[in-house]
């Protein structure tokens, strides 16, 4: 399949790094102008730098008048937006009973609140547009319980049903929703909790990765999560609405 993302516009959050740097880099293989937003500043001009054509700038997603200015400059600089991922994230890790009030607040305005201004403040941009694609990052803890991640998981349900609820009221318009759902990837946000999860889990060191071996073959790759978002963002997937995909190598698939 030969998926074109010319000539569309798309802002990617979090985008200094991860699977957000992965998504902006594909999106703009794909023939996409690609905005390149992260609260680090150096970070998102960083990879913009190096890929031709690209805007970088810096937004902090739980600040209102950031994100209003994230979604000008872009309409300001390249004269419409077509493709939105709120892709910026983070999380903490601690069981439920430690968890302060004020750590699940931090991730829900990062992982939820940010998810939130970030679409409602494209919107119409994207009408104006004609229409267009928001493909927003959930994940498999958003499908099953899991210890530790109380808050993320919470934040990533949500942005699950925020999907099929701005779906639904913008099919009129020409805009469409999708979520993907990756499994345990390869990135930092992973990798630097490994441990609290094996002593949560009471697992030697190195048997998470034995876990994950178990359960999805290997660590997904960021590659793998950023090819899903391009074809959700692009007209081949122009019948999907609504619809989250599934990027776990079948941990949730199997019992065992």
């Amino acid at each position: 399949m030969n998926i074109s993302l010319a000539p569309k516009v798309a802002i990617v959050t979090g985008a200094g790094a991860g699977i957000g740097e992965a998504i902006a880099r594909a999106l703009a293989e794909a023939g996409a102008t690609v905005v390149v937003s992260d609260i680090d500043a150096g970070a998102a001009e960083r990879v913009a730098a190096s890929i031709p054509g690209s805007l970088a700038v810096a937004a902090d997603v739980t600040d209102e008048a950031a994100v209003q200015n994230l979604i000008a400059r872009t309409v300001e600089t390249f004269g419409h937006l077509d493709v939105v991922v709120p892709n910026a994230g983070i999380a903490v890790t601690s069981p439920l009973a430690a968890t302060s009030f004020e750590d699940w607040r931090k991730v829900l305005a990062v992982n939820l609140d940010g998810v939130f201004l970030t679409i409602r403040h494209a919107l119409p941009a994207l009408v104006s547009s004609g229409g267009g694609a928001i493909v927003n990052i959930s994940s498999i803890t958003s499908l099953r319980g899991s210890a530790l991640i109380a808050s993320y998981a919470a934040a990533k349900a949500a942005v699950t049903n925020l999907t099929a609820t701005v779906a639904a009221e913008m099919r009129g318009y020409g805009i469409r929703a999708n979520a993907v759902q990756p499994g345990f990837i390869d990135t930092t946000l992973v990798t630097s909790h490994q441990g609290d999860f094996e002593a949560a889990l009471g697992l030697e060191p190195g048997g998470f990765d034995d876990l994950i071996a178990a359960k999805q073959t290997r660590y997904g790759t960021v590659e793998e999560v950023a090819a899903a978002v391009t074809f959700l963002a692009s007209d081949a997937s122009s019948w999907c609405n609504g619809s989250t995909l599934v990027l776990d190598g079948g941990f949730t698939s199997s019992l065992l």
